[in-house]
């Protein structure tokens, strides 16, 4: 049902009356709508103006995804009703649903997914789907079925949907006679022969591996139709007021909200929470240090998070990462608004014709956001209440000026959960109560036994640490630092990769950004799929000989690193050209 919602908005030549009364026809309705639908910028503009009174969100997230997010909001609270129709409970836009529906995931329903080269795959549940979740197309012909009895009562009904392979068949014959004609597929054929290329049309043998190839195209002369298109520059430029450009993207091992891949520890390794990444220069001109807090601000709204220096962005350029909604960066304004994440910023302008959002450029203005007081939390949890008390941890952002709630991890190999911790960070112009201070620790487990503390009321010094004791090490299972957080990166390095604790003594409750020992950090991690870190790739490239294709041979050979997944050979092709090799003795 949700695939022929889209059918119908997606293909133009449904404005063609003779079309739109085929598709009425197969439906068993009098007619199909002449024009289009709003787009989802204007759907929540309506939502905010009145014109619509009821959302149902399937499947998405738009108060993270959406640009100008704050507007997006306020069109949730007031919309009279708001479902949500998702697999994980926590995103940021089942805080506004008024239903919330569980649906199943990808791993628990049947049905058809076509890749990038038309290829049509039959998929089957790798697991049940838990508790009351059920699929998406069941929950759509529950309520239709329901809603039917009183709309037209007495008549036949609509959705006389009993297997999914029903929603298929009919999609299918909304094909016939297309260039994706796909009626000569089943399921049966699928699962008998694999996947296969639309289209199929019926009587088939076989998809067809390339279209057009007899230059015929589906248009009214047959001919192909190219696009003459004129430059338009970005539709926010900068100014004196806003002098840098703004730009969003993708982490390599995150995607979109997070509201799947941010439940997994491991994930994180790679870039371990929000960051502002800004050219040096432009950092050294405006004083800032490297993890220093940042206002930005754009016309539309202004977030904090600290700053990191990159030279992979350019002068005048800033990026943040588009995942980080206020499930992960948030706190509060001045006037106690919660703030959002990034998309608090991004401008709902949209293109006329795919009417996709500029999302991925505004202009905005990076100031150093005073704020003297902070704290850093970290702590192994256990497997069964990481999400849980991550969730605990969520509800206390807006509490704070600034804070940010991300998951870490560590994996021995492919294929060993591993373990799993959250890090909390929070700042503000002044320490909060003592109270919610002990919320935090309470969640994160550092006040039982086996936690010790320090705590100095009148400099707002507050420090605990959890330590886990065997016959021969004890390892730092948590930790908070309140106040004074410069030994949070040695701390968290002892942490995170469990190194040996005890000759640390007093100084985890001493404070400071140098150890009194060294901390022989791992690294950051490079390949997730085999947790190799970037200390080890260096190490080992600098043994490896030959041209560069050789060395990253040697390299994958050696660590495994990229060969897997293969997500992380760009990393590693850049480190293999700055690594250099080994010198070779005279006469070797």
């Amino acid at each position: 049902v949700g695939g022929l919602a889209t059918l119908l908005s997606g293909h133009r030549d449904l404005a063609n009356a003779e079309h739109r009364s085929e598709v009425a026809k197969l439906w068993g309705i009098d007619t199909v709508p002449a024009t289009p639908g709003k787009s989802a910028v204007e759907m929540f503009n309506a939502v905010r103006e009145g014109e619509i009174k009821l959302l149902w969100i399937a499947c998405t997230n738009p108060a993270q995804s959406m640009p100008n997010a704050n507007i997006v909001r306020e069109a949730l609270q007031k919309a009279e009703l708001v479902v949500v129709q998702e697999a994980y409970a926590q995103t940021d836009t089942t805080a506004y649903a008024d239903v919330l529906l569980p649906a199943s995931s990808w791993g628990e329903k049947e049905g058809t997914v076509t890749n990038s080269e038309r290829r049509i795959t039959h998929v089957r549940p790798a697991v049940p789907a838990p508790g009351e979740a059920r699929n998406d197309w069941e929950i759509v012909v529950d309520f239709a079925r329901r809603l039917e009895k009183r709309l037209r009562p007495g008549q036949p009904s609509l959705f006389a949907y009993e297997q999914v392979e029903q929603v298929f068949d009919e999609h299918k014959a909304t094909t016939a006679g297309r260039d994706l004609d796909i009626t000569g597929l089943s399921y049966a054929l699928l699962d008998t022969q694999g996947p296969q290329q639309w289209p199929f049309p019926a009587g088939a043998s076989a998809g067809k591996v390339r279209l057009y190839e007899d230059g015929v195209f589906p248009t009214c002369s047959g001919k192909a139709k190219f696009a003459n298109i004129k430059y338009e520059p970005v539709a926010e430029n900068i100014d004196a007021r806003y002098p840098l450009h703004l730009t969003t993207g993708r982490l390599r091992d995150q995607w979109h909200g997070m509201s799947r891949t941010g439940t997994l520890g491991r994930l994180f390794g790679h870039v371990r929470e929000p960051a502002l990444h800004m050219h040096p220069q432009d950092m050294a001109r405006r004083l800032l240090a490297e993890g220093e807090l940042v206002h930005i601000t754009s016309k539309r709204g202004s977030i904090l998070a600290p700053v990191q220096a990159s030279t992979e962005v350019g002068l005048s350029q800033v990026f943040l990462p588009m995942h980080w909604g206020d499930e992960f960066l948030s706190g509060h304004s001045n006037t106690g608004e919660r703030l959002g994440g990034v998309n608090a910023l991004t401008s709902p302008v949209f293109c006329p014709d795919s009417k996709q959002p500029e999302l991925k450029h505004a202009a905005v203005k990076v100031l150093k956001a005073d704020m003297p007081w902070g704290v850093t939390a970290l702590a192994w949890l256990p497997a069964d209440k990481v999400l849980e008390r991550r969730t605990g941890l969520q509800a206390l952002m807006a509490r704070f000026e600034f804070a940010s709630c991300v998951l870490f991890g560590n994996d021995a190999a492919l294929g060993h959960a591993g373990r799993t911790g959250v890090m909390f960070r929070a700042a503000g112009s002044a320490p909060p109560e003592d109270a919610l201070l002990a919320q935090i620790e309470a969640l994160l487990d550092l006040q039982g036994q086996d936690a010790v503390r320090y705590a100095d009321p009148k400099r707002g010094q507050r420090r605990v640490v959890r330590l886990q004791r065997s016959t021969v090490n004890a390892t730092l299972e948590g930790f908070l630092l309140s106040g004074d957080t410069q030994a949070r990166d040695w701390m968290g390095a002892l942490l995170r990769e469990e190194q040996p604790a005890q000759n640390y003594g007093r100084a985890l409750l001493a404070g400071g950004a140098q150890p009194p020992l060294p901390v022989l950090s791992k690294g950051k991690t490079v390949c997730t799929c085999f947790n190799v870190s970037d200390n080890a790739i260096t190490d080992t490239l600098s043994r490896c000989t030959g041209n560069d294709a050789e060395r990253l041979g040697q390299l994958q050979k050696t660590l495994q690193c990229g060969t897997n997944c293969g997500s992380c050979i760009p990393q590693l092709q850049r480190m293999v050209k700055a690594t250099p090799m080994a010198a070779v003795p005279a006469g070797v």
